[in-house]
């Protein structure tokens, strides 16, 4: 730790906050005895700070984790616009992998932490959905890579701008996402046609919907076809969140007020 503190010496003297990236008590203790603000981001608020932003899923990469970091913390006005910040993360045996000055003004939000704190479904159904489609990212079906829509929250009026394919076969059910059997079941039908419409608590409402919404003026990056087009629309002219997994380059894509806020390769994940 003496190492981690020789190296604070330069970096914190006139920085707005300290941003620690799921610390163990030994790791928080010393910074905190310092003047600066000191935010913890993790799954849990394992050290019980007072400032903490909870992550909602494993971010793999750093720039993710950083990134959420700093819009929740934005979002909870644990800092402003404008604020120099300093993160560290990959607490290993006393030692930091990474420390990096960021000036919040250089900060281009992404909408990633809006995502799954401010979306109208529950964060932990947004997670849930989510880690599906990262799973059959990796796996595809028999070994092929599949292509999947899931329209979370909003349902009624979802449900309201998009017609039946096929029969419903959650029509009479009340089964929830996160459940591992429903998850199997997901699985299995996402290799036929239409999307999935889930609740904002979880329920699973339909499976084979075509989505309807009108798609002018939405803007997707060339190379995406119909499945994105129809997750943005849907999301700009209702309150749900699309989750799409491309068949054509195995990504995932997180789609709210007709925009991608996420995108994340399921095999990195």
């Amino acid at each position: 730790m003496n190492e981690l503190r020789d190296l604070f010496d330069g970096l914190v003297a006139d920085i707005d906050a300290v941003f620690l990236f799921s610390p163990s008590m030994s790791d928080f203790e010393p910074i905190t005895e310092g003047d600066n603000t000191v935010i913890v981001v993790g799954p849990e608020n394992t050290v019980d700070a007072d400032h903490f932003v909870e992550l909602p899923i494993d971010f793999t990469d750093l720039e993710g984790r950083v990134r959420f970091g700093i819009e929740g913390a934005l979002n909870q006005e644990l800092i402003e616009q404008g604020d120099e910040v300093v993160c560290v993360s990959g607490f290993m045996d006393g030692g930091a992998d990474a420390i990096a000055r960021i000036e919040t003004d250089d900060f281009s939000p992404s909408g990633v932490y809006d995502l799954f704190v401010n979306s109208r479904a529950e964060p932990g159904v947004v997670r849930d959905v989510f880690e599906v489609a990262v799973e059959l990212g990796k796996k595809g079906q028999k070994g092929k890579p599949v292509g999947a829509l899931f329209v979370v929250g909003d349902a009624g009026k979802v449900m309201n701008k998009s017609r039946p394919l096929s029969y419903n076969p959650f029509e009479k059910s009340h089964v929830h996402v996160g459940d591992p059997i429903v998850n199997v079941m997901l699985k299995e039908f996402s290799r036929l046609d239409g999307s999935f419409v889930i609740s904002d608590a979880g329920k699973i409402v339909s499976a084979y919907r075509y989505l309807e919404p009108s798609a002018e003026g939405v803007d997707i990056p060339k190379g995406l076809g119909a499945r994105h087009m129809a997750g943005g629309a849907i999301t700009r002219d209702t309150n749900a969140t699309a989750v799409v997994l491309s068949e054509s380059d195995g990504l995932v894509r997180a789609f709210k007020g007709g925009e991608i806020v996420l995108e994340i390769d399921p095999e990195e994940y």
